[in-house]
């Protein structure tokens, strides 16, 4: 812990409510895992420590907190906890400061000790690493010594054979020690330890070690043992929360007849190293995280009833997030993400205020209430980010020449035929957005802004041969090496301002489509040839209209209205600038994305029968969710998107909403709606991209049943759709 001592004397005016004279206010950062400049922000008043309550919280406040604590300024708060729960009191509620206060004692709030929260609601700082001018030691609070804090730990393997595989699971527990690393004595050690490190490293469980090895191991080394009686309760989230002691003197001599402490950890299902290995560990089938740039985090989503649903944030912390991260195969919680940081779900929320103890096997062992329809929103969806086993992929791929550190030319690690390690470029024939997830997801960068076939921008290093082509990733990849590529380089444009690029984004796009409203709408309709002239030009009828005797007969159109939502974290916006739009007379308006959707009539097993597309005429916010302003609108030129928390709606009755049905016989089929098809622009989440329906036509009237987002649903519930009784949506008008 960190903190700061001040003398405060406060001026008689103004009084604001906080104020009750001279008093000496402590401050200190507490709480685990952090870094020696961020916390939670912790108070000594009347002779107590305590807490401030998140409530009204801001930057504003979070400024004068690090100014008293002996920093610059802050970068950032946090709220609900992050960084663990405090004890004690509550001292201040309803912080509000401008800012330039020289104390939090002189900002407005409920007064000292006035406070409605609990500790699930504690405020943390994170403050620029910057000291004060004229700021000394003796204003430091240190307890015991400030350099013996457990902050970093790792796993050192002695095998030879175990330091080239990826990832460690065994090896001797270090933990940081000024410039080097020191080791944690065994003695009283316990599974509940090697619980808490695994957890730590990324693993799911622990598991028995052969200790005689490394009792010999040890005895022909030189041993430095920092820390010793560690006591874990096995629910930790890191090693800093056990109760432990420090060595400070002959350190080297004060683990008698120990040795150092040593830890086996099993992988969970994507990181078991043989085959297996990974078929015995399989992934849970009720438990799922979405919306997330890396493995390990995302929106919860558990199945219930056959239907996939979210988890509401009340009371949601970092024992909860850790049984879901350890179930899914990962280590413990590293963060209880908290007001849909990881974009909003869809459907049914199916549990609120789950209270896990952290020694449950699955999150449906835990307490938790079942939700009414005033309890919760998807705006307070719960997300997590768990701790992952280190593979070490960012040091095969690196992205230079760009603006930031998010964008430019990507650049891969190969090995020559005589061993050596050099850098080279990949094709950019054939790149796209799925290939830029891989390199944003293995740099830790996020999510995809959008995959570049041309640099010459970029043009940075000295590095100009191509040593990889075709490569394809499905998006789900760790790692480039995990992707098809050539064996051999063939690249028709093999200059260096061909190579691949990336723009990489902390935030991304979700977009879905309200698959009720499509149910309700949909219908037929026999529209004339003659009124279906700039249809036919934007290519929006079957192949056989170019045979029909035009201007004479009809078209048969079944028609339905899309209303798609964005409920990512960033703004859809069309991949080409305005200046590219293409202007189509006939409709008098511009086209932004030559096709926004496909629509697609579709045989039991699969094959179409017929199909539609509907280029991206005009991308704008129709309405929006109650709080969010509209930003995008197509008159007069207009900037082009769907904000989040708003959303498109393209009418049933506007040209080329539809599918040109004329030649389909009449029986069973799938109506099939999927946006962004070509994955042209990206999102945080292209699974829920692809509406399904169930539809019977007579050759008259069509009912369409079952409308629902693709993967909204168990597998089992999927096949069973067909056998649903289907509902009459309207007869031919």
């Amino acid at each position: 812990m960190v903190g700061v001592c001040l003398t405060l004397r406060l001026s008689p005016t103004p009084t604001p409510q906080t104020a009750e004279g001279p008093e000496t206010l402590k401050f200190r950062l507490s709480g685990f895992p952090r870094k020696h400049n961020e916390g939670r922000i912790e108070v000594f008043y009347k002779g107590e420590w305590g807490t401030i309550c998140d409530d009204d919280f801001s930057l504003a406040n979070a400024h004068v907190l690090c100014r008293q604590l002996g920093f610059v300024s802050a970068t950032g708060w946090t709220h609900s906890a992050k960084y663990g729960k405090g004890t004690g009191k509550i001292w201040l509620d309803n912080v509000q400061c401008s800012g330039s206060e020289r104390s939090v004692s002189v900002c407005k709030s409920r007064g000292w000790g006035n406070s409605d929260c609990t500790h699930d609601e504690d405020a943390g700082v994170i403050c620029k690493d910057e000291r004060l001018p004229g700021y000394v030691d003796s204003n430091v609070i240190e307890v015991k010594d400030h350099e013996n804090k457990v902050e970093e730990v790792r796993l050192r393997p002695v095998f030879t054979i175990a330091t080239k595989r990826m990832p460690v699971t065994e090896g001797v527990v270090e933990v940081k020690n000024k410039d080097g690393w020191a080791q944690i004595c065994d003695n009283g050690w316990t599974p509940k330890n090697s619980h808490v490190v695994c957890g730590m490293m990324g693993f799911p469980h622990e598991k028995k070690v052969n200790k005689n090895f490394y009792k010999l191991y040890s005895e022909r080394q030189k041993n430095h043992f920092l820390v010793h009686s560690v006591a874990c309760l096995g629910t930790e989230v890191h090693l800093a929360a056990c109760p432990l002691e420090f060595n400070y003197d002959n350190a080297t001599e004060s683990c008698p007849g120990g040795m150092p402490a040593v830890v086996s950890c099993v992988p969970g299902p994507l990181y078991a190293q043989s085959t297996v290995m990974r078929k015995k560990l399989k992934m849970p089938s009720t438990i799922r995280l979405k919306g997330g740039a890396k493995y390990g985090e995302g929106r919860v989503e558990v199945l219930k009833g056959s239907e996939w649903g979210t988890i509401c944030d009340d009371r949601w912390n970092l024992l909860s997030a850790s049984v879901v991260c350890r179930e899914l195969g990962f280590g413990s919680a590293k963060e209880a993400l908290t007001g849909a940081r990881m974009g909003q779900g869809l459907g049914p929320i199916h549990m609120n205020e789950v209270q896990c103890t952290g020694h449950e096997r699955s999150l449906w062992n835990c307490r938790y209430k079942n939700i009414t329809a005033e309890d919760c929103k998807h705006t307070e969806d719960a997300s997590l980010r768990c701790n992952v086993p280190y593979m070490g992929f960012e040091k095969t791929v690196r992205i230079l020449g760009g603006r930031s550190r998010y964008e430019g030319r990507v650049e891969v690690l190969y090995t020559e035929t005589n061993g050596t390690l050099r850098w080279g470029l990949i094709c950019g024939e054939g790149w796209g957005t799925e290939e830029a997830m891989v390199v944003c997801r293995q740099l830790g960068l996020g999510y995809a802004n959008h995959g570049l076939q041309e640099t010459w921008y970029w043009d940075s290093s000295n590095v100009t041969e191509m040593v990889m082509s075709g490569v394809k990733c499905t998006g789900d990849e760790m790692s480039l090496s995990q992707c098809q590529h050539h064996r051999t380089v063939n690249c028709q444009k093999a200059l260096a301002r061909f190579s691949a690029g990336v723009i990489c984004s902390e935030t991304a796009s979700d977009l879905v489509l309200n698959a009720p409203l499509v149910q309700q709408t949909t219908y037929i309709e026999d529209r004339p040839l003659h009124m279906l002239y700039c249809a036919a030009e934007e290519d929006c009828l079957s192949k056989s209209a170019a045979k029909a005797n035009w201007p004479y007969g009809h078209r048969r159109l079944l028609r339905f209205s899309s209303q798609i939502h964005n409920i990512g974290r960033a703004d859809f916006r069309p991949k080409a600038g305005r200046h590219s739009w293409v202007w189509h007379a006939c409709h008098g308006h511009y086209h932004s994305m030559d096709i926004f959707t496909h629509y697609d009539l579709m045989s039991a097993n699969g094959t179409k029968v017929a199909e539609g597309h509907k280029a991206s005429f005009c991308l704008e916010d129709s309405d929006c969710d109650e709080g969010v302003s509209k930003r995008y609108e197509c008159a007069n030129f207009g900037e082009q998107g769907i904000t989040v928390g708003c959303w498109d709606l393209y009418r049933h009755d506007i040209d080329c909403q539809w599918i040109d049905i004329s030649d389909v016989k009449p029986g069973n089929y799938i109506l099939q709606v999927v946006i962004n098809p070509n994955y042209e622009v990206a999102e945080s989440d292209f699974t829920n991209n692809a509406m399904k329906c169930n539809c019977k036509y007579d050759g008259h009237r069509i009912w369409v049943h079952n409308c629902h987002i693709g993967d909204a649903f168990s597998e089992e519930a999927e096949k069973k759709f067909e056998k649903y009784p289907g509902q009459l949506n309207n007869q031919i008008s």
